[in-house]
């Protein structure tokens, strides 16, 4: 298992370094926005730790593709609901949490919008919901650009900041830091679940 985790994170590491990594991160920001399960970091953290000096203009690239994947998802909900937005939250198994999750948005607004897209809750259950609920699409796209802005240049700061140590840290530790986030993202969908 340890020999399969390095050799995605070289293969990811080695990408960051070629001219298609601004190309790929672009399409996972803003697929990941909508149906792609991976979050931007995936791409975004590597291509820092390759290129520090580079890391405010990377994690804009990410913010721009993700805000404008999020209006994708937005328009999922608010118009192709019943043909394509159902079928996306079933994929992921969202489909009974969404009906709560819903609720809040009468209740929370854009503050939803605001901590879903900061935290690790899936930013695609927050876009195909606010265009559902038909939260007001302005109001929906300052707050993720507030939410995801603040998300990517907080890292991209610290990778800035510590980058040679994040990454020698990241490569020593992969194998713990690997199972932490695993962990971290089974309980994160149970807590989902059971809301």
């Amino acid at each position: 298992m340890t020999r399969i985790i390095r050799w995605m994170y070289d293969c990811v590491m080695r990408l960051s370094r070629t001219q298609w990594a601004v190309w790929v991160l672009i399409l996972v920001s803003f697929l990941g926005a909508t149906v792609f399960p991976l979050p931007a970091e995936v791409i975004m953290i590597p291509m820092i730790l390759a290129r520090p000096n580079k890391a405010f203009i990377i994690s804009t690239i990410a913010l721009v593709a993700t805000v404008l994947g999020g209006l994708s998802g937005y328009y999922v909900g608010a118009v192709l609901f019943d043909t394509v937005g159902v079928r996306i939250l079933a994929l992921f198994n969202y489909a009974e949490t969404f009906g709560r999750f819903a609720e809040l948005y009468h209740e929370w607004g854009s503050m939803i919008v605001f901590i879903g897209g900061f935290s690790p809750f899936p930013y695609k259950v927050i876009t195909i919901a606010s265009g559902f609920v038909k939260m007001d699409v302005l109001v929906f796209t300052l707050a993720s650009i507030v939410a995801r802005g603040l998300r990517y240049y907080l890292i991209a700061w610290l990778l800035w900041k510590y980058g040679d140590e994040a990454r020698k840290y990241i490569e020593r530790h992969l194998g713990k830091i690997t199972v932490i986030v695993c962990i971290c993202l089974v309980v994160g969908f149970w807590v989902m679940r059971y809301i």
